[in-house]
């Protein structure tokens, strides 16, 4: 099939664009519909190497496209037409920019003389995603003797949404009629065929270097290696290469001697052997007042942005230890402003250059100060584990415990903000089942959970949502795209008839205006709502049943999608969570 198409200019304008992206790596493309996006549309969908779905809701549209992207590491095209539709990308924008997604955002415009005269549909679409974008173009309006400037405009911008640091381009792109791909125009006809195998010569896939560092300091080894109170900070992470990422830093951690503090949102967690010095208790022993004085470190070492943890945050910022923040994009991790450098390399980098210096050491064992660690991540650990096994009442934590433990191996977890990720940081059990969690920490916001769980899950398999069930009905418009869905997707909705998080803050002992205004309980059958969507719902009541539930999520026996619903009372789990959580940590001996 020949991809460029000569019907008319437009037509061979846009088919030249999409011909490049192609070229460059793109291979998935969320359109939404509409007329003034018609050529890109056409372009995009009769090209035999892309893939392309078709999504109503722009909103929804732009949160699929940042699942996809968070996926595949790779940039995704994401289009609509004019007026008021690229606004609703602005959500999903903001994410993707604040996580560092790649995105290709293509909006269709008027031509500049029919703007600014009331003409329908049109509204200033300049820079409207303001400072959240890698880098703004609007296109030229289609000319044959442009072309050169459109094949090399796209190459910049493929390079411009991957480099220094990923994260969403927005194309502007006006266009005059004819929108449909009419042919033989006298007027349009284009007036010559591409040579195209020259014209495409010098487009392929851009080689990017990665941000390494040549050396570390021997100065700096040796002060990591003379410190033995040196904590590893482990923060949240969707890396490429999740095995290589694991073993990185359980080198790094094994040479210097020091425990790794993981956050539920790193794949640490789920590649436990790897690491003997692994921390999951973390925030749950540092409620233990005279334990977390005696573990005060006097150097950290933080890989990427700080865990969610609040105990966490409050504690080093307690103790100020000189931390050493090592990130691989351009921007500033230190939400403590402690006393702080940063290493710009990527953590395998640092893993690489740690394991193949002559690294000074006092001893082959490791030191009092990380057994102490490790000795209490066991007995902690013990404790939660026997209390959690034992536990009939429907408590919401429970449910992470429970995941962690029984999901198929290689499971895709996508975590929704609010009490799911501070649950899954409290209670996600180390394991060796290859889990790899994908969430939306850069905004930190509830938006477009659904729609960015279908794009995560789109083409593959085993992929579990956990979310609560305001997060899921903010987004339920992302019910319309399970059709287009080429994977499977379980949601588990934890229902406890509002936002559990709220019940943490001091607003909750003020009612009113608490229930109504913040914890906002919705009355929605989510049954109901499945079923006018036609899809699979299950009531979940006992504990048995959910663990017979994810035995059973195995590759081609669930449905594209499914919704597992558990009822949990929010009140009483905000008392479990303020009582028994510390109850636990207090109850650990301190060690002499």
């Amino acid at each position: 099939m020949n991809t460029l198409d000569y019907r008319n200019t437009n037509t061979l304008w846009a088919s030249v664009i999409v011909e490049t992206l192609s070229r460059l790596g793109l291979t998935t493309a969320i359109i939404c519909p509409g007329s003034r996006s018609t050529l890109l549309t056409v372009a995009l969908v009769r090209h035999p190497k892309i893939e392309t779905l078709p999504i109503l809701d722009e909103r929804s549209a732009s949160f699929f496209a940042l699942g996809r992207a968070k996926r595949s590491h790779q940039p995704v095209a994401l289009v609509c037409t004019s007026g008021t539709a690229g606004a609703n990308f602005y959500p999903a924008v903001i994410e993707a920019h604040e996580s560092h997604i790649p995105l290709l955002v293509f909006t269709a415009d008027r031509p500049p003389e029919m703007r600014a005269c009331t003409s329908g549909q049109t509204i200033d679409q300049q820079k409207l995603f303001g400072s959240f974008i890698n880098w703004y173009i609007e296109m030229a309006v289609p000319d044959i003797s442009l072309l050169d400037y459109a094949r090399q405009t796209m190459v910049q911008t493929w390079r411009k949404a991957l480099s220094p640091s990923p994260g969403p381009v927005h194309i502007n792109c006006p266009f005059r009629d004819p929108l449909a791909p009419t042919a033989n125009s006298p007027a349009n006809s284009p007036v010559l065929q591409l040579p195209e195998t020259g014209f495409f010569t010098a487009v392929s896939p851009p080689i990017l270097g990665e941000r390494t560092l040549q050396r570390l300091p021997s100065t700096l080894l040796q002060r990591w290696a003379k410190t033995e109170q040196g904590i590893i900070i482990a923060g949240p992470a969707q890396p490429e290469h999740a095995e290589s990422y694991c073993q990185a830093i359980a080198q790094l951690s094994k040479t210097l001697g020091w425990p790794v503090l993981a956050e539920g949102l790193s794949p640490l967690r789920n590649y436990r052997s790897f690491n003997p010095y692994l921390i999951s208790t973390y925030d749950s022993l540092l409620r233990n007042n005279i334990v977390a004085q005696q573990l005060a470190p006097k150097q950290a070492i933080q890989l990427g942005p700080l865990p969610t943890s609040k105990v966490l945050r409050q504690w080093l910022q307690q103790h100020q230890p000189h931390t050493w923040q090592v990130t691989s994009h351009t921007v500033n991790v230190d939400a403590l402003h402690g006393k702080t450098q940063t290493l710009e390399t990527s953590i395998e980098c640092l893993g690489r250059l740690v394991t193949s210096a002559d690294v000074p050491t006092s001893s082959q064992s490791i030191s009092q100060y990380c057994q102490q660690w490790i000795d209490y991540e066991q007995a902690l650990s013990q404790k939660i584990a026997h209390t959690l096994q034992t536990l009939d009442s429907p408590f919401e934590g429970k449910i992470s415990w429970i995941l962690s433990r029984y999901l198929p191996k290689n499971t895709s977890v996508i975590i929704a903000n609010s009490m799911p990720v501070r649950d899954i940081d409290s209670f996600w059990q180390p394991n060796d089942q290859h889990f790899q969690p994908y969430f939306s920490r850069g905004a930190n916001g509830i938006d477009g959970t659904l729609s960015t769980a279908m794009g995560v899950a789109n083409k593959g398999q085993n992929n579990v949502l956990l979310t609560g069930d305001l997060a899921f009905l903010h987004d339920t418009n992302g019910l319309l795209n399970h059709p287009h869905l080429k994977g499977s997707l379980t949601i588990i909705i934890v229902n406890n008839q509002g936002g559990g998080i709220f019940e943490m803050l001091p607003i909750s002992n003020f009612d009113p205006p608490f229930e109504k205004y913040f914890a906002t309980p919705q009355t929605v059958n989510i049954s109901n709502l499945c079923a006018a969507y036609s899809i699979k719902h299950k009531l979940i009541k006992t504990w048995e049943q959910l663990v017979d539930q994810l035995k059973n999520l195995q590759i081609n026996q669930q449905p594209n999608l499914q919704i597992i619903e558990l009822c949990t009372d929010r009140k009483a789990d905000a008392k479990w969570r303020k009582t028994r959580i510390a109850s636990l940590a207090n109850s650990i001996h301190q060690k002499e």
